[in-house]
């Protein structure tokens, strides 16, 4: 290369001296461009996570090479780790102190190799070796390395981070399970120093939500369908109140601990547990209905006798409407709002007797039809026309 650079600089002082009888070619414009290496883009985009003993490995595959030319075929994909502050053997170095080399890093390490195509997402899945499982925490870093069919590098990817060492022990008898007010989460409780972290997929979900009325111009929005939530302490139990009746929930959890690696806090999580899966069903009624009241009205020249109620609106979820029952003295309770649940907390009953004396009571109803027990009983006497 550095003869050909040699000669087109004779050249060109040639051809500017006007030797235009001695050379040929004086129009040459530029030097000669040096072969192309034809090396893929670096990997700049390398994502690390540690679950347990694995680690997964994510990242985009380059479309186009260096000098932005479309690759074709598969690209080798080399991968590799590196651990920082790596344990001292004590033959080796006997006298030596980490105090003295706080800085040492071992070689990159080969993990494994791999074939992708251009574009595509690339993925590769290691499980440590007992060295890197088990001992103090420490830190370990991966790098993917692209090579072209002749093997030359493209050099290092961006470093992902991910820490070695004994991992947490994995959550144990995890399940989950309904409950009025959410989906409750539970499992064996372990360190209280430790925290847990919860996953959450949403399998399927309700065409339209339940109760929901038609001319609502735009539906309740949902949760993702994924989700992460964070239990501070390992106290064995949680509860999801983000749900949503009708649909189908995956739950998987997993233990974490909070350690110090070269000077920061970092997470080390265990192994993650096998999928607790859940119909969240409406099947709870709701609250029973507080505060109900009762106020009559003497019938007058310009309306009928009447017994107006009125109780405190209830909060679940998974309300509704109410339903309204009265009864005379001992007698047996009738149903007199219509067949559809009342939907705010009052009712008004005009079908009553000056003289007479009413009890009534009033129930909550979920969307499915579940109804609660009777609230407290309200007593009032319809007073004689005025």
């Amino acid at each position: 290369m550095r003869r050909v650079f040699e000669a087109w600089t004779v050249a060109a002082a040639l051809c500017a001296l006007g030797a235009t009888g001695f050379l040929s070619g004086c129009g040459m414009e530029a030097a000669p461009q040096p072969p192309s290496l034809k090396l893929p883009n670096r990997v700049t985009d390398l994502d690390a996570v540690r679950a347990g003993n694995q680690v997964t490995l994510t990242w985009t595959m380059p479309k186009r090479d260096t000098d932005k030319v479309a690759l074709k075929g598969p690209v080798t994909v080399a991968v590799c780790r590196r651990e920082e502050n790596p344990p001292q053997n004590p033959i080796q170095n006997p006298t030596q102190s980490s105090a003295q080399n706080p800085a040492q890093k071992s070689a990159c390490q080969p993990a494994g190799r791999l074939s992708l195509a251009p574009g595509a997402k690339g993925e590769f899945v290691e499980t440590l070796p007992a060295a890197l499982a088990s001992g103090a925490p420490r830190g370990l870093v991966y790098f993917v390395e692209l090579k072209n069919r002749r093997g030359r590098s493209a050099g290092l990817s961006n470093g992902a981070a991910v820490v070695a060492g004994a991992a947490p022990a994995p959550v144990e008898s995890f399940a989950a399970s309904p409950r009025k007010n959410g989906v409750a989460l539970t499992w064996t409780a372990g360190d209280s120093s430790q925290a847990v972290r919860l996953y959450r997929k949403l399998v399927s979900a309700p065409a339209t939500k339940p109760g929901a009325k038609k001319s609502e111009p735009l539906p309740a929005p949902r949760a993702p369908e994924e989700l992460k939530l964070i239990v501070d302490s390992d106290s064995g139990r949680a509860l999801d109140t983000a749900v949503e009746y009708g649909s189908v929930y995956e739950y998987r959890a997993q233990r974490v601990a909070r350690v110090a690696v070269d000077g920061e806090t970092v997470e080390l999580g265990s192994e993650i547990t096998a999928p607790a899966r859940i119909d969240f069903e409406d099947i709870f009624p709701p609250a029973v209905p507080q505060g109900l009241a009762a106020v009559a009205t003497a019938a007058n020249a310009q309306a009928p006798a009447a017994i107006d109620l009125s109780w405190l609106p209830g909060r679940d979820r998974n309300l509704a409407g109410y339903a309204v029952y009265r009864r005379e003295g001992n007698g047996e309770w009738q149903r007199i709002s219509p067949a559809a649940p009342v939907i705010g907390p009052a009712f008004h009953d005009a079908n009553v007797q000056p003289g007479h004396t009413y009890r009534y009571a009033v129930t909550a109803i979920s969307p499915a039809g579940h109804e609660s027990r009777r609230s407290e009983e309200a007593e009032e006497t319809v007073p004689a026309s005025e």
